[in-house]
């Protein structure tokens, strides 16, 4: 099993469009991705790190209903 790598703002969100989310789109202070009816905010941090990355992609989790594990993450 791999670990978990610190990830670029634009990886990460070409890896959200990987799973069906739709998106960035400029909100008053952050840009967020759209999945379904569900909103997630995306920092403007040009690179994320561990910490962060694994506290947004359990977010992620929740919205599309089932766990990401880190070598599905890296086959994004």
């Amino acid at each position: 099993m791999s670990q978990w790598n610190p990830c670029k703002r634009n990886e990460f969100i070409k890896k959200l469009r990987k799973l069906g989310f739709i998106g960035p789109y400029s909100g008053t202070r952050h840009q967020f991705l759209i999945h379904k009816h569900y909103r997630l905010t995306i920092p403007s941090n040009s690179e994320y790190s561990v910490p962060q990355l694994r506290m947004m992609i359990r977010e992620v989790e929740g919205i599309i209903e089932r766990e990401i594990s880190t070598d599905e993450w890296n086959a994004l």
